[in-house]
């Protein structure tokens, strides 16, 4: 992980303290965002064309913790601003932008994440 240079989506410097700078508890936290991410995205996309909303708001909610974790805070503060608006089916038209700015931002944090925790060539 040394000598790379600083991430752009993320900030590791939650799960380092967390994980008190093991980097294996700090790889595996990372494994779990990256395979949560397209579970996000998928059940996102379906919640909006059901409009479901009140399960969209819970959904933000959810991968708010995750985003948390990985210092993306002002995705973070969008999706509180989704998971509220959702919940009370408030301006449905700004849903589908939420939505977009999340895959947008969270797809280029899975790639920094994976270049950054690539394991090394033997």
């Amino acid at each position: 992980m040394a000598g790379k240079k600083k991430p752009e989506y993320v900030n590791l410097e939650y799960i380092e303290s967390m994980s008190g700078g093991d980097e294996s508890i700090m790889r595996e936290l990372v494994d779990v965002f990256i395979e949560q991410v397209p579970e996000f995205i998928r059940e996102m996309q379906e919640l909006h064309e059901k409009q479901d909303w009140t399960n969209l708001g819970m959904l933000a909610h959810k991968a708010k913790s995750s985003i948390a974790i990985m210092g993306m805070d002002d995705l973070a503060v969008m999706l509180k601003e989704f998971e509220l608006d959702a919940k009370e089916a408030k301006s449905p038209e700004k849903y589908p932008a939420y939505i977009e700015r999340f895959i947008n931002e969270t797809t280029h944090a899975v790639e920094e994440l994976k270049s950054i925790f690539e394991k090394p060539k033997q």
